[in-house]
C-alpha cells in the first residue's frame, strides 16, 4: 500500500501506461495480500497457542514461591536450642546483646541461639511452644523518629498485619533507645504490646535502655533480674558456669592464595576491584571524593564540605536522604595494638564458628590479616563494654589487674560505678585499657573475637538530586578531644574523612558508600511553605532543601516561602556555606534568612531565640500557609528547645493552653509536618 501510495506522488502516466501498471499493481498486490495473511494466519495460530499456555504459570510460580532459606524452629529443633533471641540492629549494638543473651543460656542448662529477623520467617513463632522451655527473646533498637531498624522491617510489617494467634509463646523485650528523641524506645515498646495482644505471654518486663544515659549498665540491670524470672519460670537453677566460652576457633593460613584474602571487602570478595549495583549496606560503592574544603574561616574546629562522586553506580537519592560511610580506623592505633601484644598483624588467618548450624560463620569476613580486621572491621575507638572486660580478665597476670577487669564487669553498684568512671567516662578505648594494664595481654585472636564490628557512619546529604545528579555532598565536623586521661581521642570517620584528598584515581581518596532512604522530605506541591531549622552543620540538607527550591523555580514552579534559621558561633569564624546562602537571598529563593551568632555578644543567643522574635510570622505561616517545619541537628538541646518554642508560639497565637498546643505540635509530626532529623 506504502509502495502504491509513493508511485502516484512522482509524475501522472499516460493512459497505456496507467492501464499496464495497474494490472501489474493487482497482480502485486493480490501476491503481497495473500502472503499477509498466510503469515498473519500462522502467526496468529503459534501465538494463540502461546496464550494457552500462560494460565499454567501462575501454577508453578505458586509452587516455587520464595521462601526463607529456613525456619528457626526447625534449626532449633535440629541443634538442641530452646531460646531464640531476636535482634533489630542498626549499629550493631543489638546484635551484641542478643549473642550475649544467647551465650549466657547455657549457664542455666538451656541452649540460645541469636537470630536476624531479616533471615527467617517469624509467622513460625506459633509453633515456638513445640519445644519445650522454649523462650523467644528480643533485643529492638529503634532507628531515627520511631522507626524500625532495616532488618527489623519486614517484622514489623508482619506485626502490623498479622492476625495470628501466639497463644503459647513466651517472650521478653529489651528496647535500645534513645531519651533525647521524641520516640524514645518506640520499637521495643510496640514489640512488647503487639506480641501481648497476639496472645503470647511476656515473663519479664520491658527493658528500656537509654543510650543518652548509660546503655550498657541498662542492659546489665535487667539482664541480672531476666535470668532469675526466666529460672523460676522454667524451674530451672544457674549451673555456676561462668567461664569463659570461645564462639570461634583460630585457623592461621601459612600457604594462601592472596586473591582469596579478604582486603576491606564488606560482603563479595573483590568486590572493591569488580563493583556491581545494586549498592547497599553488604555491597557499598567506592566514590571518588572530588572536593574536600574547609568551611570554616577561623576557630579551633574543622568543618569540612566533601563532594563524593557517583557516576555510573545507578545510585539514586532525593533531598534529605542520608549517605552511610564506611571508615578506616587510624593505622597508628593499629600499629600500637599490634605492638602492645606482640604480633604479626599481617598474619592471615580465620575465625571460624565453633557452631556449625550458626548462619554466622565469621565475626567479620575471613580470610584477612589481623591488620585488615582491626583497620577495617572491628571498633578498636569506642570504649569496650563489660562483657569484653569479663572475657578478657582472665589475661591479666596480675591479680589486682584481673580482679579489678572482674569487678567493672560485675552488676555490683561499685562495680558499676568503677566501669562507669574508669571506661565510660574517662573514654577508655581498648589500646588505652592495654597501656594502663601492663599485665593485660590476651591473644589477638580473641580480642578480635570480643571487639564489635565497625559500624558505617550516616550524614545529612547536604545536596539535590536535580542540581547534582552525580555527586553527594558531605557536611561535617572533624571530631577531636582530650579525655580525663590527657589523651586526644578522634573521631574515626571525621578524620578519615579530613584526609581524603581528591586525587586522579588514587585510593587515598575512594570512600566505601551507600544511600539509606529518609522520611525526612521536602512538601509534594513546591508552593507549600517550609521553615527550616539547622543550626551548625545541621544545616547539611537545608542546602539540598534550598537547591532543589531553586531548580524548581527556574523549572516555571509556584515556589513558596522558603525561610531558613540557621546558627552558629561567630559570624567571621564558622558560618558554613555564607556566600551560596547569601547568593540564594539575593535571587529570591531564600525568602528569608536568619542568622544566630551565639558568642559574638554577651549573651547568648541561639535560633529559638530568633523564633520567638519572629512568632507572628512563624504563626502566620503555620496555621495559614499550612507550613512544614524541619529541625536537623543537636537532639539533646536544640531539637527540644525549638520544639518547646514552637510549642509557645501555638499556645500564644492559637489561644491555646499549654498541654493543647503541645498536642497541636504532636498532630503537625503525625501529619508529616514537623519533621526531625537530629541525632545526639
Amino acid at each position: 500500500l506504502t509502495i502504491m501510495g509513493d508511485s502516484g506522488v512522482e509524475a501522472s502516466p499516460s493512459p497505456a501506461e496507467s492501464t499496464a501498471e495497474q494490472d501489474s499493481l493487482v497482480s502485486m498486490t493480490d501476491v503481497f495480500l495473500v502472503s499477509l495473511i498466510v503469515g498473519l494466519f500462522t502467526y496468529w495460530f503459534f501465538f494463540r497457542k502461546k496464550k494457552e499456555e500462560v494460565p499454567e504459570l501462575p501454577k508453578i510460580q505458586s509452587v516455587a514461591a520464595p521462601v526463607r532459606d529456613s525456619s528457626f524452629i526447625e534449626k532449633m529443633k535440629k541443634t538442641g536450642r530452646n531460646i531464640v533471641v531476636f535482634y533489630g540492629s542498626q549499629t550493631g549494638t543489638a546484635e551484641e546483646f542478643a549473642n550475649r543473651l544467647s551465650k549466657d543460656a547455657h549457664r542455666y542448662g538451656l541452649r540460645g541461639m541469636a537470630a536476624d529477623p531479616e533471615e527467617y520467617d517469624l509467622s513460625d513463632l506459633s509453633r515456638l511452644s513445640e519445644i519445650d522451655k522454649s523462650l523467644a527473646v528480643f533485643c529492638m533498637a529503634t532507628y531515627g523518629e520511631g522507626d524500625p531498624t532495616d532488618n527489623a522491617q519486614d517484622f514489623y510489617d508482619w506485626l502490623q498485619e498479622a492476625d495470628v494467634d501466639l497463644t503459647g509463646l513466651r517472650f521478653a523485650v529489651f528496647g535500645l533507645g534513645n531519651k533525647t528523641y521524641e520516640h524514645f524506645n518506640a520499637m521495643g515498646k510496640y514489640v512488647d504490646k503487639r506480641l501481648e495482644e497476639l496472645g503470647a505471654q511476656r515473663i519479664f518486663e520491658l527493658g528500656l535502655g537509654d543510650d543518652d544515659g548509660n546503655l550498657e549498665e541498662d542492659f546489665i540491670t535487667w539482664r541480672e533480674q531476666f535470668w532469675p524470672a526466666v529460672c523460676e519460670h522454667f524451674g530451672v537453677e544457674a549451673t555456676g558456669e561462668e567461664s569463659s566460652i570461645r564462639q570461634y576457633e583460630l585457623v592461621v593460613h601459612t600457604e594462601v592464595n592472596m586473591n582469596k584474602v579478604y582486603t576491606g571487602e564488606m560482603g563479595r570478595l573483590k568486590s572493591y576491584e569488580n563493583q556491581k549495583p545494586p549498592f547497599d549496606a553488604k555491597n557499598p560503592f567506592l566514590a571518588q571524593v572530588t572536593e574536600n574544603r574547609k568551611l570554616n574561616e577561623g576557630g579551633e574546629r574543622h568543618l569540612m564540605h566533601l563532594e563524593l562522586d557517583i557516576s555510573n553506580s545507578k545510585i539514586r537519592y532525593e533531598s534529605g536522604d542520608h549517605v552511610a560511610v564506611y571508615p578506616a580506623n587510624d593505622s597508628s592505633l593499629v600499629n600500637q595494638i599490634g605492638e602492645i601484644l606482640g604480633t604479626d598483624l599481617d598474619t592471615v588467618m580465620s575465625l571460624n564458628n565453633l557452631d556449625e548450624e550458626s548462619n554466622k560463620k565469621h565475626p567479620f569476613p575471613c580470610p584477612t590479616s589481623y591488620r585488615t580486621a582491626l583497620t577495617y572491621y572491628l571498633d578498636i575507638t569506642n570504649p569496650p563494654r563489660t562483657n569484653v572486660l569479663y572475657e578478657l580478665a582472665q589475661y591479666a597476670a596480675d591479680t589486682g589487674e584481673q580482679e579489678r577487669l572482674r569487678k567493672m564487669a560485675s552488676s555490683a553498684a561499685e562495680g558499676k560505678a568503677l566501669y562507669l568512671s574508669w571506661v565510660v567516662e574517662a573514654r577508655r578505648n581498648i589500646l588505652a585499657i592495654l597501656q594502663d594494664m601492663p599485665s593485660l595481654r590476651p591473644p589477638i585472636d580473641h580480642l578480635c573475637e570480643l571487639l564489635p564490628r565497625l559500624q558505617a557512619r550516616y550524614y545529612s546529604i547536604a545536596s539535590s538530586s536535580k542540581v547534582h545528579p552525580n555527586s553527594i555532598h558531605i557536611c561535617a565536623v572533624a571530631v577531636e578531644y582530650e579525655t580525663k586521661t590527657g589523651r586526644l581521642n578522634k573521631g574515626v570517620a571525621t578524620n578519615w574523612l579530613k584526609n581524603k584528598v581528591p586525587k586522579e584515581n588514587g585510593s587515598s581518596s575512594l570512600v566505601p558508600m551507600y544511600v539509606r532512604k529518609s522520611q525526612f522530605r521536602l512538601p509534594f506541591k513546591p508552593s507549600t511553605p517550609i521553615i527550616m531549622i539547622g543550626p551548625g552543620t545541621g544545616i547539611a540538607p537545608f542546602i539540598g532543601f534550598i537547591q532543589e527550591r531553586a531548580w524548581l523555580k527556574q523549572q516555571g514552579k509556584e515556589v513558596g516561602d522558603t525561610v531558613l534559621y540557621y546558627g552558629c558561633r561567630r559570624e567571621r569564624e564558622d558560618y558554613l556555606y555564607r556566600e551560596e546562602l547569601a547568593r540564594f537571598r539575593q535571587e529570591g529563593v531564600l525568602t528569608q534568612l536568619n542568622v544566630a551568632f551565639s558568642r559574638d555578644q554577651a549573651e547568648k543567643v541561639y535560633v529559638q531565640h530568633l523564633l520567638k522574635k519572629n512568632k507572628e510570622d512563624i504563626w502566620k505561616l503555620v496555621n495559614e500557609g499550612n507550613a512544614h517545619i524541619y529541625v536537623c541537628g543537636d537532639a539533646r538541646n536544640m531539637a527540644r528547645d525549638v520544639q518547646n518554642t514552637f510549642c509557645e508560639i501555638v499556645a500564644e497565637f492559637g489561644n491555646m493552653s499549654q498541654a493543647q498546643a503541645v498536642d497541636y505540635v504532636k498532630k503537625l509530626m503525625t501529619k508529616g509536618r514537623y519533621s526531625l532529623d537530629v541525632w545526639s
